[in-house]
């Protein structure tokens, strides 16, 4: 495992590489947690054979707060992130693995990044400014999402939600929630209303490599029904998997169920 940080507009970014000296797979963490999220991928033989990549999005983890918030903060924002972290390590090409709203990072660089070879997305629907009030269930956590200041309850509420119950939570997780730069939540909203952001239903109707879309049965903020509505344009085996009794981290929860799926996935679009 490698670890280290790389300066770029938006802030200086910390990421974690495995060993594996094959084609190159980047995740991208969800909203106020980190790249830590991704240790049971990280930890297991598909890290020799891949060079996985994660790293802490601009106000979150290791990486330092963004210099300038209205540039970064926003789902654009952070694509372009990903982006310049990419191209500081010599990345050419990659697959995109994102969770929540890393997925729709992951989703905006499948449109905008020539590099994109696939994506895989999970606790992400592919939705643009007229869906979102279909894409997501109703929910009393939701609010969370765009709030700025967090309380150590407001943290261990979201970090919670984002587990599932019964999982237990990772002190990590917890300083995680705190330490992100609160002001990303509201400016991300921001931009989502001024429709900043690339359209991720026409993203994924359009997309010309695989899309992999991964959701948990028991998923509570995603609305599963609204992936199946969706008419993609090369969805990776075709058909959105749904993993029974799994929440909005599966690939967390049951690596043991997540990662034999993930492995294929790579297996066939590398």
């Amino acid at each position: 495992m490698k670890k280290g940080k790389v300066d770029t507009a938006h802030g200086t970014l910390a990421y974690m590489e495995s060993g594996g000296q094959g084609p190159a797979v980047l995740f991208i963490h969800g909203n106020s947690s980190c790249k830590e999220m991704f240790g049971r991928q990280f930890g297991t033989p598909m890290a020799d054979r891949y060079r996985f990549i994660a790293f802490d999005l601009p106000g979150h983890g290791e990486s330092s707060n963004a210099p300038v918030p209205q540039k970064t903060y926003s789902i654009h924002g952070f694509a372009d992130a990903a982006m310049a972290l990419l191209n500081a390590l010599g990345v050419e090409k990659a697959t995109i693995m994102g969770w929540s709203l890393g997925g729709h990072a992951a989703l905006e660089m499948l449109a905008r990044w020539p590099g994109a070879a696939a994506a895989w997305i999970t606790g992400t629907p592919p939705a643009g400014g007229a869906d979102m009030g279909e894409a997501f269930l109703p929910s009393d956590k939701m609010g969370l999402t765009f709030q700025e200041t967090f309380t150590e309850e407001d943290a261990r509420t979201q970090v919670q939600g984002g587990l599932g119950e019964g999982v237990p939570m990772e002190p990590w997780m917890l300083t995680a929630s705190l330490r992100a730069d609160g002001r990303f939540r509201p400016l991300m909203l921001q931009s989502a209303i001024e429709g900043s952001d690339l359209d991720g239903r026409k993203i994924a109707e359009t997309a010309a490599v695989p899309l992999a879309v991964v959701t948990g049965g028991a998923e509570p903020y995603v609305n599963n029904a609204f992936l199946e509505k969706v008419d993609y344009g090369n969805l990776w085996d075709g058909k959105v998997h749904v993993l029974d009794g799994l929440g909005h981290s599966p690939f967390w929860q049951a690596p043991e169920r997540f990662n034999p799926l993930f492995e294929r996935f790579l297996g066939e679009v590398c």
